[in-house]
């Protein structure tokens, strides 16, 4: 489900009543939500091309660590974590944290500031989550307690290596966090997955357990996608998010805890990668 934020509520900085309730409907049904257009083409653009030239040093690098990725075509890369790369409409987007501050509760933290960059000529993913259920066994699952908040930089169409989402599965609560082929079959025949096409600005939001998957990326172009990790309040806090200093500001006012350290100098942020809550 897609829907298309107004410019009212662009300069109110929140969604209308009827808007959010269908986003938080959206996201604990369907298990994710697609907001249009909420992020500055400029700040994409900007952010696109690091990036890129980002992705070639991953790519030509000597780093054993990065091989698979390297292989796959899907690499771990996040954006780069000091100005002039750092946005308020990215790290702080008031209308993504209005739906997190809704969904998961005042205290909700940020977790993760990373992202995926899906290379021409990338092969398919394992199906899987990102998380598992924090009581499995349930059905349907407890409600969200994490949320991915992905960003791409360009129109993303299947073409491009559009993410392959399986809508309602992050509340089968009886399935393991690595899914085999029997179970994926099992669903295909319930359910089959969709395609989550976004325009330039869109943003998705999705529940950390819903089935999903990378795909081959057929066109020319890298797709980046930021993401971050939006947590209920009452999980354990990991270490903070490493930014570096004279970015403070874009934090400002944000409704979620940005849970940030700002650092003296710049760290290589392109292999001194830690994962999401660690």
């Amino acid at each position: 489900m897609k829907i298309k934020v107004s410019s009212e509520e662009l300069t109110k900085r929140e969604l209308s009543a009827s808007h959010l309730k269908k986003a938080i409907d959206a996201i604990r049904e369907e298990g994710y939500i697609i907001l249009g257009n909420i992020v500055s083409h400029n700040h994409l653009d900007l952010l696109n091309e690091k990036m890129t030239q980002d992705s070639h040093t991953i790519v030509s690098s000597n780093s054993d660590r990065w091989e698979g990725r390297r292989t796959t075509g899907h690499l771990q890369q996040g954006a780069p974590p000091f100005a002039p790369y750092i946005f308020p409409d990215i790290v702080a987007n008031p209308i993504v944290e209005h739906v997190s501050i809704t969904l998961l509760g005042e205290g909700a933290f940020n977790g993760f500031y990373n992202g995926n960059t899906n290379t021409p000529g990338s092969t398919q993913q394992n199906l899987h989550m990102d998380t598992g259920h924090l009581w499995p066994n349930l059905n349907p699952s407890h409600p969200t307690a994490s949320v991915v908040v992905n960003i791409p930089m360009i129109d993303v169409t299947e073409e491009r290596g559009a993410i392959e989402l399986w809508p309602g599965t992050h509340l089968d609560g009886d399935v393991s966090h690595h899914l085999d082929e029997v179970t994926e079959e099992a669903q295909r025949k319930v359910r089959p997955p969709v395609r989550g096409t976004t325009k330039k600005g869109d943003v998705l939001i999705r529940d950390m357990r819903l089935w999903h998957r990378g795909v081959p990326n057929l066109s020319d172009m890298h797709r980046h996608m930021i993401a971050l990790v939006h947590y209920v309040g009452w999980l354990c806090r990991g270490r903070p998010i490493r930014y570096v200093k004279g970015c403070e500001e874009a934090f400002k006012n944000s409704r979620v805890d940005p849970h940030a350290t700002f650092l003296d100098e710049p760290y290589d942020y392109l292999f001194d990668y830690r994962g999401p809550n660690s």
